[in-house]
């Protein structure tokens, strides 16, 4: 193991003391952050429609003059839940005594009119004013278009840090072989130890921009108030969404590599990475389908089929809730199907990582002993 936390550490070091990946790490934080901020900059907090059922309208503009508010009247109940099942309206008050809402009510909006509602009354009738009873009318509604957002920003984070981290595996590996590199290294290490090095420190590197993304994300969507419409269990998908990234990444990474190791040339990558990238490609076309319908038969069954898993299970964990024991026989039979990749890759990757020349052919290599 020594020599496999050898190759991992120079892996490593070498790539978080560049100047690209300190610059890239900051700027991807920055702008994790402005785009979770950006509801609240460009959205959020200085205006609500709202409307009244068998009510007078409350005088929220003396309370809060910054804030624009804009009043709708209903004829009944029905059409009023329907207009905040919609979007149409922020809460609705109906019969001056309780607060239609689609799940929680915005803070600073039941603040305004819990506050306005008892001075109003106090004034006209001086005594003790109950406050109003905020009824949510659709709290599943409001957490379902969370979820499909989560599950939208997850696909994407997904696919290009496991396609980044992928491809930077293939380049190594053929850059260590086409400049004759790898023939000193293995004279100091075994085969597998150079290969589970390389992934294993590329994978780090891609842990530590996965988690920045995650933490950024989180610490800005609660700043802005973003974080008030997530659903429960965030903490959970967090460390899930880790755990599939990096049974993700170890499958494609495996196999890039083995790929990377039948070229000598940077410019033969693309050619021998083809097939596997359509592999991830559509892998992300399926979990970007699960994100929006997370209980059709397709994303249901491709949760469970190694490499399709490592995205589409956390995105339908994301956007729907999933049955404990689906989730934990995915990443049994992605933990398996990973096993059963190091093993192909390895056998791969020692018969081929030494021999230069002309691109060898997958057949030729298995044939060799």
């Amino acid at each position: 193991m020594n020599g496999l936390m050898l190759v991992a550490g120079r892996e490593i070091t070498t790539q978080v003391r560049t100047k690209g990946f300190v610059i890239g790490l900051i700027v991807t934080a920055v702008l994790v952050g402005l785009l979770s901020y950006a509801p609240k900059l460009f959205g959020g907090g200085d205006s609500y429609t709202v409307g009244t059922v068998n009510s007078e309208q409350l005088p929220l503009d003396r309370a809060a003059p910054d804030i624009a508010f804009e009043w709708r009247q209903f004829a009944d109940e029905a059409a009023a839940k329907t207009a905040v099942l919609a979007g149409d309206v922020d809460a609705v008050l109906v019969d001056g005594t309780r607060v239609l809402t689609d799940g929680e009510i915005d803070q600073e909006l039941g603040v305004l009119m819990q506050s306005v509602n008892r001075e109003v009354k106090l004034g006209a009738a001086g005594v003790n004013i109950p406050p109003l009873q905020v009824q949510s009318v659709g709290a599943d509604t409001r957490y379902e278009a969370a979820r499909t957002g989560i599950a939208t920003v997850l696909v994407f984070v997904l696919f290009f840090m496991i396609i980044g981290q992928v491809v930077m595996v293939a380049m190594g590996v053929v850059e260590e072989k086409g400049s004759r590199i790898v023939e000193i290294l293995l004279a100091s290490v075994r085969p597998w130890q150079l290969l589970g090095g390389k992934i294993l420190g590329l994978g780090v590197v891609g842990l530590i921009n996965l988690v920045t993304i995650l933490v950024v994300g989180l610490v800005a969507a609660s700043a802005s108030g973003l974080a008030a419409d997530f659903p429960p269990g965030m903490t959970g998908l967090v460390v899930a969404v880790v755990l599939w990234f990096v049974l993700g990444y170890a499958f494609f990474a495996t196999l890039a590599a083995a790929s990377g190791s039948l070229v000598s040339r940077q410019e033969e990558v693309n050619t021998v990475m083809t097939p596997l990238t359509m592999v991830i490609m559509g892998t992300y076309f399926v979990a970007f389908y699960a994100g929006n319908e997370p209980t059709s038969t397709l994303a249901t069954v491709g949760s469970f089929i190694p490499p399709f898993s490592s995205m589409i299970m956390p995105v339908r964990m994301a956007a729907t809730e999933v049955p404990v024991w689906q989730v934990a026989a995915s990443m049994g039979l992605m933990m398996l199907g990973v096993a059963g990749v190091l093993a192909f890759g390895a056998t791969v990757y020692r018969r081929a990582v030494l021999r230069t020349g002309a691109r060898l052919k997958l057949t030729e290599v298995l044939r060799t002993r």
